[in-house]
């Protein structure tokens, strides 16, 4: 067993945030060693945390539309780690929205984990909980500010709004994210991909 497989396994079995759960812990994350890409998300959501397959709901659908990429290379982890911000899903508030993902979960397991995956290339950072950790001081107000400023992050990052159909509002109000974002994001991508197959 490889460091990382061992570390993967630690991860899976991880309980550290038990007690605020309703539900079984189910940490979801999809990683191999030579993988390139990086995809850094929110936390799961009730379909991934019944299936244990990561974006594996319309939120997914959307993020793999937005990469023009089918389902058999986004979930093939010698080229995609998968890793979100909160590994299990984080439950619900009093109004049904989802929590954010448990604050103990980057902290304790990204480090390391992002110390084994040396041939990561390009980390998608989706949402304002990704930008926050891994950007910092050199995150904008917004997350529209952010993500509209995806040059300065390149080419280490590219920021994505997270693609929940909640956003279909925003992305209508911010026309530049399909017209120069996701062109540059496929061609990255693609670029980054090509020859791993």
């Amino acid at each position: 067993m490889s460091d990382l497989e061992a570390l993967l396994k630690q991860v899976r079995s991880c309980t550290i945030c038990a007690e605020h759960f309703s539900h079984q812990p189910r940490p979801v994350l999809r990683a191999k060693a030579s993988a390139r890409l990086m995809i850094i998300g929110q936390a799961p959501g009730t379909r991934v945390q019944e299936t244990g397959i990561p974006w594996n709901d319309p939120s997914g659908d959307r993020l793999r539309q937005w990469l023009e990429m089918d389902k058999d290379i986004f979930y093939d982890e010698e080229k995609i780690a998968i890793v979100p911000m909160g590994f299990c899903y984080p439950g619900r508030d009093k109004n049904g929205s989802d929590l954010p993902p448990r604050p103990e979960c980057a902290p304790t397991w990204h480090p390391p984990i992002t110390e084994a995956l040396k041939n990561i290339q390009l980390t998608l950072l989706i949402g304002g909980y990704a930008q926050k950790y891994y950007l910092g001081k050199a995150r904008k107000k917004t997350m529209t500010d952010t993500v509209e400023s995806w040059r300065d992050y390149a080419p280490e990052f590219i920021t994505l709004p997270h693609p929940s159909w909640r956003n279909t509002g925003w992305l209508k109000k911010n026309p530049w994210f399909e017209t120069d974002l996701l062109p540059a994001l496929r061609a990255r991508v693609g670029e980054l991909l090509k020859d791993t197959s």
